[in-house]
């Protein structure tokens, strides 16, 4: 049989100094670690400064390198690890959730989250905004719905706005008895207000998890989040689970 034509075409020179770069990376630079400057890095590997654009541009892309402003590309730190799918079932705001609470307003949340919810259409419900951030960068922003049946005994008085209403609302969610959760996971593009929050240009990849929160056989919460599509990796196991996996050699286990 006969080679096909993409088989015969070569690999772009840009493709292959990328794998020569990523194996510097682990093996000389440490995290944080800013790179030489073009010229040099283009010299050192005997290539065009355009092609070594090209293979910066990728591994940024890919979550390898960042490029600061003032500052000039440094190693990036390894994609941060979030497990779905697995595990006890918990809700939002335990002792162990990486998540911070940034704020909480009550309003009436968009059709789609309403119909999940299966509260009335023009009913407001908690909306709790949280951020995680890793090394230092940001790296997702959630919006968690809770319908103000699911906390009937939040008292606005101890506790009327900002982070700390944020923190009572899920606090009060933590008297429910969960009973399963169910997750969804969609690549999408930032549209200006998750751009802003994870400091990247409107319409840079990035993952949507949604999160449904089943208690007393209705939906008690509804979570939205909004992942740099460059600081995980998704890999899917036998369980049927979906798992962020931290680090650029880790696999499923």
């Amino acid at each position: 049989m006969g080679t096909t034509q993409l088989e015969s075409v070569q690999e772009p020179k840009y493709w292959h100094l990328k794998t020569v770069l990523s194996q510097a990376l682990d093996s000389e630079f440490s995290v944080g670690e800013i790179l030489p400057n073009e010229r040099d890095l283009a010299a050192r590997f005997g290539v065009a400064r355009a092609t070594l654009r090209q293979a910066l541009e990728q591994l940024e892309l890919e979550g390898r390198l960042q490029r600061r402003r003032g500052v000039g590309t440094t190693v990036a730190p390894p994609r941060m690890g979030v497990s779905l799918g697995t595990g006890p079932h918990t809700w939002p705001g335990g002792p162990e959730d990486a998540w911070q609470p940034v704020d909480c307003t009550t309003a009436v949340p968009p059709a789609a989250v309403a119909d999940a919810l299966e509260t009335g259409r023009d009913e407001p419900v908690h909306i709790v905004r949280r951020s995680r951030v890793s090394h230092g960068r940001p790296v997702a922003a959630e919006l968690l719905y809770i319908p103000q049946s699911s906390v009937p005994e939040l008292s606005g008085i101890d506790a009327p706005s900002g982070a700390a209403r944020a923190r009572a609302v899920l606090r009060e969610l933590q008297r429910l008895e969960p009973e399963r959760q169910e997750n969804a996971v969609e690549l999408g593009s930032a549209g200006a207000d998750e751009a802003k929050e994870l400091d990247r240009l409107p319409g840079a990849p990035v993952l949507v998890v949604t999160t449904r929160f089943v208690a007393g056989g209705r939906t008690a919460a509804l979570s939205v989040a909004t992942y740099r599509a460059d600081t995980c990796r998704l890999t899917f196991g036998d369980s049927g689970g979906v798992e962020i996996h931290a680090g650029p050699q880790q696999r499923a286990s």
